[in-house]
């Protein structure tokens, strides 16, 4: 059995660490992949998954073994692959351990560690962010020598085309999602939520608290149409009790304001995260795990992305809704940009120009997740990329 190091930091909360747990458990669910998941802050592990317990260093939760990861870093043999995430850089110890030793009498490389399991090759990933910008096709697979020891390290790029990594996708993942969109009240009664009434357009809103809330909710208030809006507790929490007139909100708070129903929920762990996405009709979402979760949603969504410095992160919203809004009518298209440009610059939020557009953006959406879904996705891509490398009679050290 192959095994697996997989490298996290937190960065933002919830997005590193989930995206690296959806792929730690896939590796092992469906690809027989003995993963160990190194995580920075196992209490961010815990809040998408309960069954983990934040004060273990190590523990066995859905198959993955979960380390806490603390500098310096055990001395331990490091895995057949090794994953980076999101640039993280490795323990100084892990690496110097990866490093190859020469056979002088064969003059074949061989690590000194997996020279003791018989290994000889060792693959190493930096696996990064998700963009749709063309030059990521680029880049994808391409090596990364190390500058100063005999060791080489793969970009590995998610995308949205056959020329990147693509995207986590669970297999049975779609089919679970149709059952369920047919089954309206089967999936908010798995959600312990009460079904909307057939007038209300429900919203599930995450973001950072760096988004023009308050602006969004005043919209929404002012909307033509019934609008129940699903908050989950965390930072957005306090923008919202200021709108609200409130010292603050907590779970089972709701706030009717015109037209807007807003209602404080629980923080979801990541499968019931997922059905509040399939179940709702319009998602925001931050970042790039419930980015990619509410593109398999199949429901119109729009996208906070995370800030970077010199607006760098305008360039990368404009590439995804270049590639998303292909084959949209040209006033869907016009509504769709600008509701996500000013969402992402504390711009006007016109909501009843941009909802008119409903149903195409509806169906816009399941194609999207059609096309999405022919795409080989990421765990499988990285299976295959790592087994051709440990097979490549080239050494990748």
């Amino acid at each position: 059995m192959m095994r697996w190091d997989i490298f996290c930091r937190v960065i933002d909360n919830y997005g590193d660490i989930g995206v690296c747990w959806r792929l730690a458990r896939q590796l092992v669910a469906e690809h027989g992949i003995a993963v160990r998941l190194w995580v920075d802050n196992v209490t961010s592990l815990q809040r998408i998954c309960p069954d983990v317990d934040a004060f273990q260093e190590v523990q066995n939760c859905r198959g993955v073994e979960v380390r806490r990861w603390t500098e310096p870093l055990p001395e331990l043999a490091p895995a057949d692959v090794v994953i980076e995430a999101f640039g993280c850089e490795l323990p100084e110890n892990y690496v110097a351990a990866m490093v190859p030793t020469v056979s002088h009498s064969t003059g074949q490389a061989q690590s000194r560690l997996s020279l003791a399991r018989g290994k000889v090759k060792r693959v190493w990933i930096n696996l990064e962010y998700l963009s749709a910008e063309q030059w990521v096709e680029g880049c994808h697979g391409l090596p990364s020598p190390h500058p100063y020891l005999p060791m080489i390290k793969h970009f590995f790029f998610p995308g949205f085309t056959p020329m990147t990594g693509g995207l986590l996708r669970e297999k049975g993942l779609l089919m679970q999602r149709d059952v369920l969109q047919h089954n309206l009240a089967e999936l908010w009664c798995q959600l312990d939520l009460p079904l909307p009434i057939s007038s209300e357009t429900t919203i599930s809103l995450f973001c950072y608290d760096s988004a023009p809330i308050s602006n969004l909710l005043d919209a929404w208030a002012a909307s033509t149409t019934a609008i129940r809006c699903l908050l989950p507790e965390g930072k957005a929490l306090g923008q919202a009790a200021n709108w609200a007139g409130r010292t603050g909100l907590a779970v089972g708070d709701s706030v009717q304001r015109g037209n807007l129903l807003l209602q404080i929920i629980p923080f979801l762990p990541q499968e019931h995260y997922d059905l509040l996405l399939w179940a709702c009709d319009c998602n925001f979402v931050r970042g790039e795990d419930s980015f990619v979760r509410a593109q398999w949603a199949a429901r119109p969504l729009i996208w906070q992305i995370y800030p970077q410095q010199e607006n760098v992160h305008q360039i990368k919203l404009d590439a995804f809704l270049y590639r998303y809004c292909q084959g949209l009518a040209e006033e869907a298209v016009a509504a769709l940009c600008t509701f996500h440009h000013n969402w992402n610059s504390g711009g006007c939020l016109d909501w009843n120009d941009f909802w008119q557009h409903h149903a195409e953006l509806q169906s816009h959406a399941a194609a999207w997740a059609g096309q999405l879904a022919q795409l080989t996705d990421l765990a499988s891509n990285l299976v295959s990329f790592c087994k051709n490398k440990v097979s490549s009679k080239n050494l990748n050290f």
